[in-house]
């Protein structure tokens, strides 16, 4: 691909060559995975690394107790992994419903945060399986850099200082949480030192005694006990019969600008990245090239697509045991091609679910020299989590329990063992090559129901339009809501937003970026001669960066 090099939008970022490439949302991880690579490690190491780093730096995301996602390009192919977890077996409809009584649909309450939303943490679970199949230097050694900034501490960084104080008033009465997160009796600010001692403690376990000790050692037992003594139900069965696994990758391909075949790769459900697919595979009906790439028929096209994608993903996404209908269905190219049918270009539209015939998040990015490649995600959900910090060890625990359906008829119903509807999702793409699949971009974004929307929005700036990544990053972006009404950044052009309005569009201008349209890593392979290293772009919403050698 050709990229056109200017950016005609207002950055602070430029894009940034390597040879080796790891851009994350904050410096202290981007760097911590760098050593790595200049230690002897591969880009796996690196990510495993730079994960870790970002659990002390941006507890705001992601913390000990998180669940991730990856994509790996091994040089020779592509690897899914899906390390979300599971709910605990005490779990059922009725569960909830005994002790948060009923809603008035009937159906039970169940917490956002607390003991009652956390689900198995998968995080740790996943970097032992990537350090198992890819690694190349100790687990020890991967760890040193985040153990290091935990006990030494580190100056508040300004979007995460944002984050933080703003999640205080909703969780500082949560289980451990203040003792964690509020070291001055309140967040810290921009600038002033935070250390987290409990974490540098757990990460120096299991350096020591290997990531199993989390699950069935000492950190188990803590885990458990705190669980016990504030009305949660894990139990060290829970933790020890959790595993991750391998799940391949799902994709939908499209013809670029420069004529070639690109495929965009997410990781199957459960979670939300075939909305994406879906999306992309709905406006392969259309020719966007003949609009503008930022304007209002361009843009609508997007958003009407989105929109249809989102209606059978909230219908039909669950965990793959229990879904009605196969990713294959939901992404049929003739069943897309009918879906697309129902877009009006001249109003928005409503949309309801279609019927496929039957049969808190942060995103890293890193490649080296040797060409291998990993997109890889990890998150608490909804900022901090459950809110629930583990005493003395400073796990802070997710809460994608949340994601589960009370209602018996749906797919994601909640049930013990099984894995809940899930927002974060990796992506990787693909280039056709006389026959061959070749590895061109591994990247993401963070930030809920963002993230599919924001791999369309970018993936189409770069393939359809030939902008750079730094320019696609920085590009304003719009969001679809669960009630189909649409967040538009504040530095959209006000004509495109003025067009969006008249065509039916209900329109809310945000002004917070950090909060609400996500923050993304690219890095693009600049040629299939791997010594010519690739471009990355960071982006700006984050206070983080691409580090490169």
């Amino acid at each position: 691909m050709k990229f056109n090099w200017n950016n005609p939008y207002p950055t602070i970022r430029l894009p940034v060559m390597g040879r080796n490439v790891v851009s994350t949302s904050h410096p202290y991880a981007a760097q911590a995975g760098l050593k790595i690579i200049q230690q002897g490690g591969n880009a796996i190491d690196a990510a495993i690394a730079a994960a870790a780093a970002l659990m002390i730096v941006e507890p705001v995301s992601n913390g000990l107790g998180s669940d991730c996602f990856a994509i790996v390009w091994d040089g020779q192919q592509l690897h899914g992994l899906n390390s979300s977890g599971t709910a605990p077996q005490a779990w059922s409809p009725e569960y909830f419903g005994d002790k948060y009584g009923l809603n008035h649909l009937g159906l039970a309450n169940n917490p956002k945060r607390g003991w009652d939303s956390v689900t198995v943490p998968g995080a740790l679970a996943g970097w032992e399986q990537l350090h198992s199949r890819f690694g190349s230097l100790p687990l020890a050694d991967l760890l040193q850099p985040a153990i290091e900034i935990a006990e030494r501490g580190y100056a508040m960084a300004p979007v995460v200082a944002h984050k933080w104080a703003a999640a205080i008033p909703e969780l500082h009465h949560q289980p451990g949480f203040a003792q964690a997160f509020m070291p001055y009796g309140r967040a810290p600010d921009i600038g002033e030192m935070f250390r987290f001692d409990a974490a540098a403690k757990t990460l120096k376990a299991i350096a020591k005694n290997g990531i199993r000790d989390f699950y069935e050692g000492e950190i188990a037992q803590a885990i458990v006990d705190h669980a016990g003594s504030h009305g949660g139900s894990m139990s060290l069965n829970d933790l020890a019969d959790y595993r991750p696994d391998w799940v391949g990758t799902i994709e939908q391909s499209m013809k670029g600008a420069d004529g070639k075949i690109y495929s965009m790769h997410e990781i199957p459900p459960n979670g939300q990245g075939i909305g994406a697919l879906i999306a992309l595979g709905i406006l392969q009906n259309f020719d966007l090239t003949n609009y503008p790439v930022d304007s209002v028929e361009s843009q609508h096209l997007q958003i009407e697509a989105m929109k249809l994608a989102f209606a059978d993903v909230y219908q039909y996404v669950a965990d793959p045991r229990s879904m009605d209908v196969t990713p294959e269905q939901m992404l049929d190219s003739s069943y897309l091609a009918e879906r697309a049918k129902l877009i009006n270009p001249n109003r928005a539209t409503h949309f309801k679910f279609g019927l496929p015939q039957s049969g808190g998040t942060i995103y890293l990015s890193a490649t080296d020299e040797q060409g291998r490649m990993i997109s890889f995600i990890q998150s608490n959900y909804m900022g901090f989590g459950s809110g629930v910090v583990i005493p003395d060890w400073g796990v802070s625990l997710q809460n994608r329990g949340f994601g589960f359906s009370m209602d018996p008829k749906s797919a994601n119903v909640v049930a013990g063992g099984k894995r809940p509807f899930h927002t974060i999702i990796p992506a990787f793409l693909t280039r056709q090559e006389d026959g061959q699949t070749l590895p061109q971009m591994s990247f993401g974004l963070m930030g809920g129901d963002m993230q599919p929307q924001g791999h369309l929005q970018t993936i189409l700036r770069m393939i359809s339009y030939r902008q750079q990544p730094q320019a696609a990053c920085d590009a304003p972006r719009w969001k679809v809501n669960r009630d189909f009404t649409l967040d538009v950044e504040s530095n959209m052009n006000p004509s495109t937003i003025q067009g969006l309005s008249k065509l039916g569009h209900e329109l809310k201008k945000v002004d917070d970026p950090y909060m609400d349209f996500g923050s993304g890593q690219f890095i693009w392979r600049l040629s299939d001669d791997i010594r010519d290293g690739y471009v990355a772009a960071s982006d700006p919403r984050r206070d983080g960066q691409a580090a490169v050698y």
